[in-house]
């Protein structure tokens, strides 16, 4: 089942000695990353990060607890600002730019731990992540002009729309902190989707899902990328999810580059196996 979410995806080499899907090698990558670093007091938390994501490509991004993986989703969201190196978002330089003015560049990303706002409805916290799209003025909303509501109408309609990508319309009125973790977690990448980004940052978007959960999860990722037509780059320990529909997959270990590949290749080397995948063999002996 997780051989055919993938088997048709050929990797290609990229002029930047990166690999992306073959669909999108003709291309503006939606992210590179040269020489991407930053340091905590002398301590190098990430350094030469250097990717490349195609405009459509699923991608992973894996490594050992404390690997510095979060660190990397902070300096692409402009959460930290790096110390060395550029992140490029469709071919632009983000240099300087605020984590607001990432957003608005079209970079989204979801959390480690779940920050949704327990005391709105699900519907208000989607709709959130609908403000980079308000175009009404102050003295539209205040008076409740026919501007104000017709806008209002069709931050609903979308706000349902969205919601509906994880069945979740019927939920809509129910206070968020209400809902089991892993709906929870669903509603952070409905939120996510509707500032309408270019590239989809997911930070262990399994995490407290059951099997079943985690299954469609996996197809909800294709479909989002399917019918948004974005780039998804994760974070996940869930080694099924990963291998079962990341193309491009990048290593990381003590803040560095290990090794980047397709899945297959991932599996195979030797690098990863003893960094990675030996440690847990290694416990279970």
């Amino acid at each position: 089942m997780t051989e055919t979410r993938r088997s048709t995806t050929k990797m290609v080499p990229f002029p930047s000695r990166s690999i992306v899907p073959e669909r999108d090698l003709d291309k503006q990558p939606i992210l590179e990353t040269n020489h991407l670093g930053i340091e905590f007091g002398g301590l190098k938390a990430v350094q030469d990060f250097s990717i490349t994501v195609g405009r459509t490509e699923i991608a992973g991004l894996i490594g050992p607890n404390g690997a510095g993986k979060t660190t990397v989703f902070n300096l692409l969201t402009k959460v930290y600002q790096p110390t060395t190196g550029m992140v490029l978002l469709d071919g632009v330089d983000t240099a300087g730019k605020t984590t607001v003015e990432a957003s608005k560049m079209g970079i989204a990303r979801t959390f480690q731990n779940i920050r949704l706002f327990g005391n709105m409805t699900v519907e208000d916290n989607v709709r959130i992540g609908l403000h980079n799209q308000i175009s009404y003025n102050m003295f539209s909303g205040i008076f409740r002009l026919p501007g104000y509501w017709k806008q209002e109408k069709r931050q609903h309609e979308k706000t349902m729309e969205l919601l509906s990508i994880f069945d979740m319309q019927d939920l809509a009125d129910v206070k968020a902190s209400n809902l089991p973790y892993g709906a929870q977690r669903r509603l952070e990448i409905v939120r996510a989707l509707a500032t309408e980004p270019k590239l989809l940052l997911l930070d262990e978007p399994a995490a407290g899902m059951n099997p079943h959960e985690t299954e469609e999860l996996m197809d909800n990722i294709i479909r989002i990328r399917d019918q948004f037509q974005i780039a998804v780059l994760l974070i996940e320990h869930d080694m099924k999810l990963v291998m079962g529909i990341c193309e491009g997959i990048c290593v990381l270990n003590f803040g560095q580059i290990i090794a980047k590949g397709t899945a297959e290749e991932i599996q195979a080397n030797p690098v990863v196996i003893e960094a990675y995948l030996g440690k847990q063999k290694e416990a279970e002996a």
